[in-house]
């Protein structure tokens, strides 16, 4: 999906791009007191810090710097650095040097204990998905758990996965294990004790587009979706959330009225996106600012705007096709050739040198983007305005602004955070 051979050979900068596969799903996260015991928790993790320490020996040989890595990571992706940034170990060797998070962070998803009830019972469901016979001792599941083909192991974690949505009570998820992530990441953050590197990161308008039921057409279901994802809200909290978020049923001024017509979208759908959007990305990367900011990081903060589809808009991971200035981008207009230049212009500037303005090249009158203040909230937009791909008119590639859009909505769901990690 990503085009890493276009983003290295069209940068100005050389440098090499390093990716890999690690474990996901039950192979690479299954949480349990047992999965502890067997000491097999965040295997998907352990597989990246491998990489790393790989890198860190052998790089030099590709004709790569050791002393110059940066990691960079999508979703998932930047979830996994998100923790690796915040595992914190007194005088051990840095493995990376700045990073990249897209779409993601260390608070983005709740972080259990490896025994929280939901993680043992999702344990539980899934040994019974694959056939282990009941009664089983327990030092004999795993070794009969690897015995599976790998068939059974995937048809079983989607059982599982389909039953625990949505996003906060997803199966096989990293956890708190007492070794790579051994405190809650709030915990981590106010500790001020994490790995002191430059950030960039940052979101996209319509991270929930691909999340959510289209359909949704109810205002109670609107209502319930949070009551189920987050059971701690209270009435007040749920009434504040209806108040942010203005019910197009019943408010002719909302903004969430639903106007797209032919695609059999319901009239609830633009409401419960831009909700979760704000809940599961927005606000997670906006605490990430703040909090690396506030302790004498620099943070380049951007928000992805174009829309590229009438439905999904700005869809989460849309940017990742612009970052690597392939031709698939480059070739539709000069407008979306300007967009995918100038954000690759940025990112190949930060990966090699660590500022986004350092080198110009072919793109050197984009505008400069400043470091995140927590007193002059600031961020690149890239592709506001242009809607070209939707058929409307074009817009600057990108525009350093105040970071404003959806405040209020993102504050309120960063204060519900820590209800977020109960376990």
């Amino acid at each position: 999906m990503h085009d890493t051979a276009s983003m290295v050979a069209w940068s100005e900068s050389p440098f090499i791009g390093v990716s890999f596969g690690y474990r996901i799903g039950a192979l690479g996260f299954l949480p349990s007191s047992l999965s502890k015991k067997e000491d097999v928790l965040n295997l998907g993790l352990r597989d990246q810090v491998h990489l790393l320490e790989w890198v860190q020996e052998n790089i030099a040989k590709f004709g790569g710097d050791p002393g110059n890595v940066t990691l960079f990571g999508l979703s998932a992706g930047a979830h996994s650095i998100g923790h690796h940034l915040l595992n914190y170990k007194e005088n051990a060797p840095s493995l990376f040097h700045r990073v990249i998070m897209e779409s993601g962070s260390p608070t983005s998803r709740a972080v259990r204990p490896y025994n929280a009830k939901i993680h043992e019972q999702q344990f539980q469901d899934f040994i019974h998905e694959v056939g282990c016979p009941a009664g089983l001792p327990e030092d004999e599941i795993f070794p009969f758990l690897r015995t599976l083909p790998s068939s059974t192991v995937t048809k079983a974690q989607t059982a599982v996965f389909d039953k625990y949505n949505p996003s906060l009570r997803w199966a096989f998820q990293p956890v708190i294990d007492d070794d790579i992530i051994y405190r809650k990441p709030l915990d981590a953050w106010n500790s001020k004790l994490w790995n002191k590197v430059p950030i960039m990161t940052g979101f996209t308008t319509n991270e929930g587009s691909m999340y959510v039921d289209k359909k949704m057409s109810d205002p109670s279901q609107f209502r319930q979706f949070w009551n189920n994802l987050l059971p701690e809200l209270s009435f007040s909290d749920l009434d504040t959330i209806d108040r942010l978020y203005p019910d197009p049923s019943v408010d002719p001024a909302s903004p969430y009225i639903e106007d797209r017509e032919g695609h059999g979208l319901g009239s609830q759908y633009k409401r419960i996106e831009a909700a979760y959007a704000h809940y599961a990305y927005v606000a997670p990367v906006r605490q990430t600012a703040e909090f690396a900011s506030s302790q004498g990081m620099p943070v380049y903060l951007y928000h992805w705007a174009l829309p590229r589809t009438v439905v999904n808009r700005a869809n989460h991971g849309d940017n990742m096709y612009y970052e690597s200035y392939n031709k698939g981008i480059t070739g539709i207009s000069e407008s979306q050739k300007e967009l995918s230049g100038t954000l690759h212009a940025y990112l190949t500037s930060f990966i090699t040198q660590g500022s986004p303005n350092a080198i110009k090249g072919r793109y050197s009158q984009r505008p400069e983007w400043q470091a995140f203040e927590h007193n002059d909230r600031s961020v690149m937009t890239f592709g506001e305005g242009n809607n070209e791909l939707i058929g409307g008119s074009t817009a600057p590639a990108a525009n350093f602004v105040k970071d404003e859009w959806a405040r209020e909505q993102t504050e309120f769901w960063w204060s519900k955070v820590p209800i977020s990690q109960l376990a």
